[in-house]
C-alpha cells in the first residue's frame, strides 16, 4: 500500500532546513520556502555535522524509481542503516521489488561518497533486505562523484546528438566497475536503434496495461503546489512538461499522454542520446539487486561530473514478457538485464524534491 507524505507547510519548512518547527513559527516564515528554495535546502554543499543528517541527506539525492524514495535510515554509533521501506514499493511497474532494491544500492552508494569526503570509510554489508554500512575514520578524501551528488539528476530531455570522446567513455564504462556486474555500453547507432526497438516495444506494452497507468499517474506531480505537498514522485516539468494545476492535468492527461506520442518521444530522445549502457548482475537476487544499484548510481555521477546527462529507459527490463528477448540479443544468455540508461549532451531541467533526512530516519 503506498505510503501517503503530507505535510503542513510549517513542518516541511522546519524538516527542510533541520530546524525546529518553533524557529518557522511566523507567517513571513511559512510564506518563505518556494519549490526552488525547497530543493536548494536539499542539494545545498555537504557539512560536516551533524553527520549523520547529512550523510542521510546525501544518500536521499540518489537515484529512484518513480521518485518514491522507498528507503528508511537508522542510525547507532558509527553505523548507519538503509532499509526498504514496502510500504513506497511499485508492485505494478515493479512486482518483485528489484528497482526498489536498486534504488537502495543508489543511495548506499551516495552515502559512501560523502561519508569519504567527511573522513570516514565506509564498510556496507548486506544484512536481510538491510544494508548496514559502518563507519571507521579515515583521511578526508574529496572526489569528483562525490562532488557531484547534489548537481545529479535524471534528465528526460531530447540531447543535442554529439558523440563522447573515447575518453569519456572509458571513465563511463569504469564507473560501473561493480564485482558480479557487467556494463555493456553502446554507442554505435545500429546498436542504439536495436534498444530503442524494445523501449518502444515494452512502452506500448506499459501504456496499455491499465494498472501500469494508474499507478504511474498517481506518482505524477503536476505543479510546485502538488510536488511540495508530498516531496516526492515524478515532477512533470523535471521531464520536460508543463506545470499546471492538478484539477486540470489530471482530467487532461488522457488528451496528450498516448502511446504514439510518447514513442515518439522515446525515438528522438535515444536518437539524440550518444551512447546506452546495459547494468546486468551475474545473478537476480537481493545483493545482486544492491550492487547494480552501486554501479547505476557511479554512473550517473560520473557522467553528472563529466558535463553529460542521462535518463532510464527501463521499459525492455520492466516488461517480463520482453526481457528475455531484450537479454539474447545483447548476449547475455539467461541473465537478467538489470538497468537500460541513455546519456548525452543536453540541457538542465528542474529538479524534483527530496524527502528531509527527518522524514526518513528512524530511531
Amino acid at each position: 500500500m503506498e505510503r501517503t507524505f503530507v505535510v503542513d507547510r510549517r513542518q516541511f519548512i522546519a524538516a527542510a532546513l533541520g530546524l525546529s518547527t518553533a524557529a518557522v513559527d511566523s507567517p513571513a516564515a511559512a510564506a518563505a520556502m518556494t519549490f526552488d528554495e525547497a530543493v536548494k535546502s536539499s542539494r545545498v554543499p555537504l557539512q560536516a555535522a551533524p553527520r549523520d543528517r547529512e550523510l542521510v541527506r546525501f544518500a536521499t539525492l540518489a537515484a529512484n524509481s518513480h521518485n518514491t524514495q522507498p528507503w528508511i535510515f537508522s542510525a547507532r554509533g558509527n553505523e548507519i542503516a538503509i532499509a526498504p521501506d514496502f510500504a513506497l514499493r511499485c508492485p505494478a511497474v515493479d512486482p518483485d521489488d528489484h528497482h526498489l532494491f536498486v534504488s537502495l544500492g543508489c543511495a548506499a552508494e551516495n552515502l559512501i561518497l560523502a561519508a569519504s569526503t567527511l573522513g570516514w570509510r565506509a564498510d556496507p554489508v548486506i544484512d536481510g533486505d538491510r544494508i548496514v554500512i559502518a563507519l571507521e575514520q579515515a583521511p578526508p578524501a574529496a572526489t569528483a562523484l562525490a562532488a557531484a551528488i547534489p548537481v545529479r539528476q535524471c534528465t528526460r530531455a531530447t540531447f543535442d546528438g554529439r558523440q563522447a570522446a573515447p575518453e569519456i567513455l572509458r571513465q563511463l564504462e569504469n564507473a560501473c566497475r561493480e564485482p558480479d556486474v557487467t556494463a555493456i555500453l553502446l554507442t554505435e547507432r545500429a546498436a542504439i536503434a536495436g534498444v530503442t526497438d524494445y523501449v518502444l516495444e515494452g512502452n506500448s506494452a506499459q501504456m496499455r496495461d491499465k494498472a501500469f497507468m494508474r499507478e504511474l499517474v498517481s506518482w505524477i506531480r503536476f505543479d510546485e503546489t502538488e510536488a511540495l505537498t508530498t516531496m516526492d514522485g515524478l515532477f512533470a516539468p523535471a521531464s520536460g512538461n508543463p506545470s499546471l494545476p492538478s484539477w486540470l492535468a489530471r482530467p487532461m492527461l488522457k488528451l496528450f499522454f498516448t502511446e504514439s506520442g510518447e514513442n515518439k518521444k522515446y525515438r528522438e530522445q535515444l536518437a539524440s542520446s550518444a551512447g546506452v549502457v546495459v547494468l546486468a548482475a551475474e545473478r537476480s537476487d537481493t545483493s545482486h539487486w544492491i550492487a547494480v544499484g552501486r554501479a547505476c548510481q557511479r554512473f550517473g555521477l560520473q557522467a553528472t561530473a563529466l558535463g553529460l546527462k542521462y535518463s532510464f529507459v527501463n521499459q525492455p527490463v520492466e516488461v517480463a514478457a520482453l526481457r528475455p528477448q531484450f537479454a539474447t540479443s545483447l548476449g547475455l544468455g539467461e541473465r537478467r538485464p538489470d538497468i537500460v540508461m541513455r546519456f548525452g549532451y543536453g540541457p538542465d531541467l528542474p529538479k524534483s524534491l527530496r524527502r528531509p533526512p527527518e522524514l526518513v530516519m528512524r530511531s
